[in-house]
């Protein structure tokens, strides 16, 4: 069951910046696509602003702040976008983590059941014009943003039902994203890499940022934190307690952080 969510005003979010100040230990948890860029039609070319790297290089130097990046994409993407900064990546949900300029796969995953699921999104890939495939490490992705519309949702519900009848042997579960479909093991989420930060430190101010379905599962596992202050970017249902309507409003608000 989804919580009652206030969208931040200048009051609320003079309070957030405020408790940041005079926090001793800070954690930044930020999604990248929908939160600190707009969606694009071809992922590559969500770049990150000048302006946004200024932001994030200074939050990353605060004292007492540990910012990361948690993302769904595939690591060697976030990492071409954002690796040139000295900033702490989660890639693929949780999967593989990026501290200290060094990456490190989170669980063991051989990719066997991807020779089962690939041919199954070929054939919807065939039959709904202008979606495409994305794989990644641990995890397949079918996009059907570039789709008509109608026609990329239709095909995504039927992807799904036919998905669910095979995800549970190979301990998998589908993420039903924004105009996307993403198969990764059950082991994997944004919800578990979050928990494992927190267990290995305390921390009195917890920021969480994101739009999708797949921030979620952080939204949820911080909801009865008291130290945690999650944001929804957008619109819909949501365990976060926050909104904010755009990925401007984002940026506007991390630069008052940053200052």
């Amino acid at each position: 069951m989804k919580v009652s969510t206030i969208y931040i005003n200048n009051l609320i979010k003079a309070e957030l910046v405020e408790k940041y100040q005079k926090s001793t230990n800070k954690l930044v948890l930020l999604d990248y696509d929908g939160t600190l860029v707009n969606y694009a039609p071809i992922p590559d070319k969500a770049r990150p602003s000048e302006h946004l790297i200024d932001i994030l290089i200074k939050l990353v130097y605060k004292p007492q702040t540990r910012i990361f990046i948690i993302s769904g994409r595939g690591h060697q993407d976030i990492d071409k976008l954002l690796g040139h900064l000295p900033i702490n990546i989660i890639a693929e949900h949780g999967a593989v983590i990026k501290e200290n300029g060094v990456w490190e796969d989170q669980i063991i995953d051989n990719g066997l059941w991807k020779n089962t699921v690939i041919p199954i999104l070929n054939q919807i890939s065939l039959t709904c014009p202008n979606s495409f495939i994305e794989e990644k490490h641990f995890s397949l992705a079918w996009h059907y943003r570039n789709s008509e519309q109608q026609s990329g949702y239709d095909h995504s519900r039927e992807l799904i039902s036919i998905l669910e009848h095979i995800i549970h042997s190979f301990n998998l579960k589908i993420l039903d994203g924004n105009k996307a479909v993403e198969i990764i093991s059950k082991e994997i989420g944004k919800g578990k890499a979050v928990k494992k930060l927190l267990e290995q430190n305390n921390y009195d101010y917890i920021l969480s940022i994101g739009d999708d379905v797949t921030d979620e599962e952080m939204f949820e596992f911080l909801l009865h934190n008291t130290d945690a202050y999650t944001v929804k970017v957008g619109n819909g249902s949501t365990f976060a307690k926050y909104k904010l309507h755009r990925v401007n409003d984002i940026v506007i608000f991390l630069k008052q952080l940053s200052e």
